[in-house]
């Protein structure tokens, strides 16, 4: 997994892009309780796909041509990343081609020798997102986890000798060695994960029951403490937390609890020098901060050494030596915070290059170095790896990072004033040497506003593609999210989810007052739970753009969330409330749910994604959406005294296979984004831009 906060936002995959569980904020996933016979939706998906056959037609040639450029930028690309190695000893430790690799030191890649394929154990068609190595290096487990499921298995390879496997653990989440034989992870049921188990492989293989959490909304993952002393069990809700310790040297012990779980109340645990280092919202404001805490002492005995500043959101957190560096972002800008645990102060601050919109800390990061590394990037910037020296106070750059002076993508950011007066972040990257011509310019607007969570600011080839080609790309920082910290996500969930939708209109509104680009020329896209905001935006102001794509859409709030019988809707009623029993919130989900409010009316044209296989985003709730839209769009056109109006073209890519978002086999994912492409370029009239000339 990732570092302190982000370990359990990203499993990794050879697209780097599947979106997992977050710390507090869950899944974004939605399920859709099916609203007719199984004969009857069937019909409908074999309507739709032979409709999607006949349409996309038109499309093929042009996504042929951005598929081939995206895959020249991916080329380009390094497939190894520093960042993702795991050194242990005299080893190093990487996967590549979706194998696992390691060589000696010492002795260079001539020691390079391969441990591990999926294909070794029949899973030809899936991916390694996890790894983790015995402190002796004596076992390697693995986590593989195919295209059309969300589970993992874990597969246990000796490396005493030649590589062999030892054994399969299935349906696992979350795994950490706490000694060199005895291995802690958590079981992912019914998209669940609420017990805790604990192997020990002396002799054979042994299991037992760790620990079972019993609240349906809290989920339960492991996280090693970076000075290996302890293995925590934390146990999250969207709105609170508790932590168990168990010690490495005594892993057969029943874990110890850290403070029990208070309402509003999030925490993380840390370990150096024989304190805990707690990061947490207790106490006022309900923002983060970190607490020093001696190991049993109770949370009066907790005391605060640092304060996350105003407007501010804690994205990451790294101990080096005897130093807490801080990861984030100060009015939508990355900054580093750098505290000494001796001192207990601060000792030094520094904003980080204004490129950069996402930080990712080294994976595994090499013990006892006086360095914290991590990589760098922005949505049309490809990773470039930084470290930062806690001894010499200094910031190492690549030699090969990107220079702003160089590079033809610029950062801008803007702020956009919502209905009742609230400054919204709005990020725009877009060619430099456009200011004169934006008001010709496509804009691609990106939106999600659910869960705390901050938009995905990585890099991605076709946001560099679209920009070379002149586009503007803005990315919508509303609250509901967690750009400008927890108050933020607070303002835009429950009875406040109307906020997210009104920052979301004020944002495009100032953009084309600013004259960055105009209605005819904007697309919006969005996915997962991004698919509400997205969605109410298409029913409430149709006429802010031309073109939207949907990819795996969260769009029938309301029904979701009335029925308990789905194994997340519990879990999410902190999110979006609870209608069955609370009328306000009931009447706030209705006002704004999309599958509620389709109307007829002049739409823009619109292309879901959706995935057969998709356990969080069910394919007959899509169905059902994509029915109601266009018996709405047929009325429209029936009752319109406008002749010649434009219709729009509504149309659902229903993917064989895979679980969620981007969980598709390279080819095909490449092949989604040029669809995605060409629908964009084709519904914009964008016949004069620069592809041909990209494509010569």
């Amino acid at each position: 997994m990732v570092s302190f906060l982000g370990r359990w936002s990203q499993l990794r995959t050879v697209q780097r892009r599947v979106c997992s569980r977050s710390f507090i904020h869950g899944y974004t996933r939605y399920l859709y309780r099916p609203s007719r016979g199984v004969s009857t939706w069937q019909a409908q998906l074999e309507f739709e796909k032979t409709q999607w056959r006949k349409a996309s037609v038109a499309y093929k040639n042009v996504a042929a041509a951005f598929k081939k450029r995206l895959d020249k930028i991916h080329r380009c690309s390094p497939m190894r990343s520093e960042y993702e190695m795991i050194t242990q000893r005299d080893y190093v430790y990487f996967e590549e081609d979706n194998c696992i690799h390691r060589f000696h030191k010492t002795i260079g890649e001539e020691s390079l020798e391969m441990l591990f394929s999926p294909g070794d154990v029949g899973l030809q068609d899936s991916l390694i997102q996890r790894i983790r190595v015995s402190p002796k290096q004596t076992f390697m487990a693995v986590a593989v986890k195919g295209f059309d499921r969300e589970e993992s298995d874990c597969f246990i390879v000796t490396l005493e000798g030649a590589p062999e496997l030892a054994s399969t653990i299935p349906n696992v989440f979350s795994f950490e060695w706490a000694t060199d034989n005895v291995l802690f992870h958590t079981r992912l049921e019914n998209l669940q994960s609420r017990s805790v188990h604990l192997t020990d492989f002396t002799n054979g293989s042994t299991t037992k029951l760790v620990y079972t959490e019993q609240h349906p909304r809290f989920f339960v993952d492991l996280y090693m403490t970076r000075d290996r002393r302890f293995l925590t069990i934390n146990s999250n809700s969207k709105s609170s937390s508790e932590v168990w310790l168990s010690d490495c040297d005594r892993p057969f012990q029943p874990p110890v609890l850290v403070q029990q779980r208070e309402p509003g109340v999030t925490y993380l645990v840390e370990h150096s020098h024989g304190y805990l280092y707690v990061l947490t919202t207790h106490g006022e404001p309900a923002e983060y901060k970190l607490m020093k805490a001696p190991v049993g002492g109770s949370v009066r005995q907790w005391k605060q050494i640092y304060q996350l500043k105003p407007h501010s959101r804690l994205l990451d957190m790294e101990i080096v030596k005897d130093h807490c560096v801080m990861f984030l972002k100060h009015n939508a800008e990355l900054h580093m915070d750098v505290t000494s645990l001796s001192t207990e102060s601060m000792i030094h601050s520094m904003k980080l290059p204004a490129w950069a919109c996402a930080v990712q800390p080294a994976v595994h990061p090499e013990q006892g170095a006086d360095q914290v590394r991590f990589s760098l990037e922005s949505p049309v910037h490809r990773p470039a790896m930084f470290a930062y020296s806690v001894t010499e106070k200094a910031l190492l750059v690549e030699a090969d990072h990107p220079s702003e002076k160089s590079d033809i993508c610029q950062v801008l950011r803007l702020k956009a004033e919502s209905e009742d007066s609230t400054q919204v972040p709005v990020t725009i990257i877009c060619r430099v040497g456009d200011e004169l011509a934006l008001r010709q310019r496509p804009l691609l607007v990106h939106v999600y506003g659910a869960y705390g969570m901050d938009l995905n600011m990585s890099f991605k080839a076709e946001n560099r593609l679209l920009v070379e080609d002149g586009w503007i790309l803005a990315y919508c920082h509303v609250r509901g999210g967690g750009e400008l910290g927890c108050h933020w996500h607070k303002q835009g969930i429950l009875g406040k989810k109307q906020n997210g939708l009104r920052d979301l209109q004020a944002c495009i509104n100032h953009m084309h007052r600013l004259g960055l680009s105009q209605p005819c020329y904007t697309a919006v896209m969005a996915a997962s739970a991004g698919g509400v905001l997205a969605g109410a935006l298409y029913n409430s102001s149709p006429e802010l753009f031309r073109a939207m794509i949907l990819e795996a859409p969260f769009l029938d709030v309301l029904n979701t969330m009335m029925d308990t019988s789905l194994p997340l809707t519990i879990e999410e009623q902190e999110e979006w409330g609870n209608p069955l029993h609370n009328k306000e919130h009931y009447h706030c989900i209705q006002s704004y749910c999309p599958y509620q409010n389709i109307k007829a009316q002049n739409c823009p044209s619109l292309l879901i994604t959706a995935y057969e296989n998709d356990q969080r985003v069910p394919l007959n709730g899509v169905l059902s959406y994509v029915r109601k839209l266009r018996t709405a769009v047929e009325q429209h056109q029936q009752s319109s005294d406008q002749p010649g109006s434009r219709t729009p073209n509504i149309l659902l890519d229903v993917r064989p296979g895979g679980s969620h978002c981007d969980s598709l086999p390279w080819e095909e994912s490449l092949q989604k984004v040029g669809m995605h492409l060409s629908f964009l370029h084709k519904e914009l009239r964008l016949a004069g831009s620069e592809l041909s000339r990209h494509d010569t």
